[in-house]
């Protein structure tokens, strides 16, 4: 099936593993040219020679798009190397596990600048060119915990409940520009952060890293945990022509776990 984004500039944030990098992977497989950032620079090396041979391109960019210059330069760079930016993943995430009663302002700062401002800032760099071209994809990768929260994740919950508001008042304000904004809600997903949180559970109960997935992976209906492929798949969909009436959706990725996460 052809997908209709062949040579389309795609940006995607945060994408040197897990689903950043399966979606990545996905859309240069569909022929786009993928621009893509993350602070680690060997997954990003690591991430171009897994791109190598795909029928679109993949340029990467070491940098913290924390820090504002370099997001703003991140963006800027793109734009003048490959074009006008037709499909953002807004991807970057951080989701470490706080105390309420401990959080400094500083803490609650960075969860949101992570989690949420980011993509609030690439989104308003894109949308100009997106608005003269009238074709624009714009995709939240927001979380199951933005609907159902838990404590130990409570400034990561909230900024990812703002990002679906965020996704909802962009969607309304910019349909009629021909600009998809959607939203994905991940549940649990097997990536890097599990397989540590797996390691540390396993740690302090004497079970096995493999004991903890196969317990929390039974309380899904579908009786395991996804994988950042799966996710990676529908996000591709979301970016391409055949979700040409497919906006302001936030859409479960989750195996049906709902409140369940």
């Amino acid at each position: 099936m052809d997908l209709g984004i062949s040579d389309k500039v795609a940006v995607v944030t945060g994408a040197s593993k897990g689903i950043g990098a399966a979606t990545v992977i996905g859309l240069a497989a569909e022929g786009a040219k993928v621009a893509c950032c993350a602070r680690g620079g060997d997954a990003l090396e690591q991430l171009q020679k897994d791109a190598a041979g795909l029928p679109g391109s993949v340029r990467t960019w070491q940098c913290d798009l924390t820090v504002a210059d370099e997001l703003d330069r991140f963006f800027g760079e793109v734009q003048s190397s490959l074009g006008a930016v037709d499909i953002l993943v807004n991807n970057l995430g951080a989701s470490p596990s706080r105390n309420f009663l401990y959080m400094s302002a500083d803490d609650w700062q960075d969860g949101l600048t992570t989690n949420l401002l980011v993509a609030v800032r690439g989104t308003q760099l894109v949308l100009p060119s997106m608005r003269k071209n009238k074709w624009g994809r714009v995709i939240m990768v927001s979380s199951g915990a933005a609907k159902y929260p838990s404590a130990p994740l409570i400034d990561y919950a909230a900024a990812k409940a703002a990002l679906l508001a965020v996704t909802k008042s962009l969607a309304r304000k910019y349909g009629s520009d021909q600009i998809l904004v959607n939203a994905v809600l991940p549940g649990l997903i097997r990536t890097d952060m599990w397989e540590r949180t797996a390691a540390e559970i396993a740690e302090s109960t004497g079970a096995s890293a493999e004991d903890v997935f196969g317990e929390r992976g039974a309380r899904v209906p579908l009786g395991r945990f996804g994988t950042s492929q799966e996710v990676a798949d529908v996000i591709v969909y979301l970016a391409s022509g055949r979700a040409g009436y497919v906006n302001g959706a936030l859409v479960d990725v989750d195996g049906g776990l709902g409140d369940g996460v």
